[in-house]
């Protein structure tokens, strides 16, 4: 009778550890981290198709934090954060002015340079887009690939409400594994 009780009593305590992991797993998905899936070539060189991203939902972005966010389409897009709520938002002559302030924008580098190599100097890679004042609650975001990027310039704003969680970890393929960097 004891080795059924002990066997019972083990078998409980099996049931309770993984329930417990089971609803802390739950909450960490819910609350502190998501999955997702880089899809399409807006964000090339930085992020590729398929790769695999481990989002944080802890925090505000900062600018220039690469999220991922509920577009209108119904899809989920990966674009990064360029401008706040207030803030007036245009690009002219390929620069991006923040505010009428210029800003360096590093991440470009490489595609600038790749599609400088595919087009030619007198190709912009990023149009010329009108001044924004960027609507309280809102968000203005652009993709890295700025030719190709469905954003802000074609769908508006976006609602911060909208906002899965901020690109943290690389997590696939292996050749990519890492902190997603600025």
């Amino acid at each position: 009778m004891a080795v059924k009780k002990e066997k019972k009593s083990e078998i409980w305590q099996w049931v309770k550890s993984i329930g417990i992991a089971v609803i802390v797993a739950f909450i960490l998905r819910s609350y502190v981290f998501a999955p997702t899936i880089v899809n399409g070539k807006s964000m090339d060189p930085t992020l590729h198709t398929n790769e695999r991203l481990i989002l944080s939902k802890i925090g505000e972005p900062k600018r220039f934090d690469i999220i991922v966010f509920h577009a209108p389409d119904g899809r989920d897009y990966v674009k990064r954060v360029i401008g706040f709520p207030g803030e007036t938002v245009e690009i002219k002559d390929d620069t991006l002015f923040i505010d009428g302030k210029a800003c360096k924008e590093a991440y470009l580098r490489e595609g600038k340079k790749a599609f400088a190599n595919k087009y030619g100097k007198a190709r912009k890679f990023t149009e010329d887009y009108p001044q924004i004042k960027v609507p309280k609650g809102d968000l203005f975001v652009l993709g890295d690939n700025r030719p190709v990027s469905e954003d802000s310039r074609s769908i508006g704003p976006i609602s911060q409400s909208k906002i899965i969680g901020k690109a943290k970890l690389s997590v696939w393929p292996l050749k990519d594994v890492g902190l997603v960097g600025k």
